[in-house]
């Protein structure tokens, strides 16, 4: 998992509900929202998959950073 920052434009809240419905109901608590984008915990194979569905929604994505790798796990699909 690593801590991972979308500068995304956001004016009307889709790409924070893209990226909550991404990481579930569980984690929607850990997206943290900042003046151009969001934060989240993710694994980093999720990234291109989150940019992907940002941009079939119209959603620019004006960078992505990569911060820190964290000592949390992402659940199992078998773990609900």
């Amino acid at each position: 998992m690593y801590k991972v920052y979308f500068e995304v434009r956001d004016h009307d809240g889709k790409a924070y509900a893209i990226i909550a419905a991404f990481v579930g109901d569980d984690r929607v608590d850990t997206i943290t929202r900042l003046a151009h984008g969001y934060e989240v915990p993710l694994p980093i194979q999720c990234i291109p998959d989150i940019v992907r569905m940002l941009a079939e929604h119209n959603i620019a994505v004006y960078q992505v950073i990569r911060y820190a790798k964290l000592n949390q796990s992402w659940p199992s699909p078998d773990s609900h």
